[in-house]
């Protein structure tokens, strides 16, 4: 069974923002997939969508905790499926120390200056798990850091967005749900 959980906050305040693109991907994945529509599950504090990929179970989670408390709803997720969160569990969540556009996979590494990474690495005690992050900085950018990643994305960028999530969704594919290397 593999568990990504796409990194956000609840509400529609949010709901186009730049902190919350691991929404903004597990929704197109959602799609991509032809998964059922996301259910609020109150046992994992989440959003969750399910289906079967290769008779291999894959949950897609968006915790509705807030951003810095989303360790509460992955840790339940893995107690609850006793998953091995080293190869199992990948977190896609935005990056403000790279720039719009850019992506970075890693099997494991700290939080840096995420403050959802931190809760989940401090909740589930460590730090060998997948990861993904989607780079939102601007070079120009000229509000506060809070204000900027709370900010929506322009429609441009939307665009641009939806580019990278095509490349993203064949990466992940092949680094973590392993597609590439299943043969018909």
């Amino acid at each position: 069974m593999k568990l990504i959980v796409g990194l956000g906050n609840p509400g529609l305040q949010y709901s186009k923002t730049r902190h919350n693109v691991g929404f903004l991907f597990l929704d197109y994945l959602q799609e991509q997939l032809s998964f059922p529509e996301f259910l609020e599950k109150s046992k994992f504090k989440a959003f969750i969508s399910e289906g079967f990929i290769d008779g291999q179970k894959v949950i897609l989670a968006k915790p509705n905790t807030f951003m810095n408390l989303s360790g509460e709803a992955i840790l339940a997720l893995v107690n609850f499926y006793n998953l091995d969160i080293k190869k199992d569990l990948c977190i896609v969540f935005d990056d403000i120390d790279l720039n719009f556009g850019k992506i970075r996979f890693k099997d494991d590494g700290g939080p840096g200056t995420h403050n959802g990474m931190r809760d989940i690495v401090l909740r589930i005690g460590s730090k060998s798990f997948a990861r993904l992050r989607f780079g939102i900085e601007h070079e120009q950018r000229v509000m506060s850091l809070s204000d900027f990643v709370l900010s929506r994305f322009a429609d441009e960028e939307f665009l641009e967005l939806n580019k990278v999530f095509k490349e993203v969704f064949v990466l992940l594919s092949d680094k973590f749900l392993d597609f590439s290397k299943k043969t018909d």
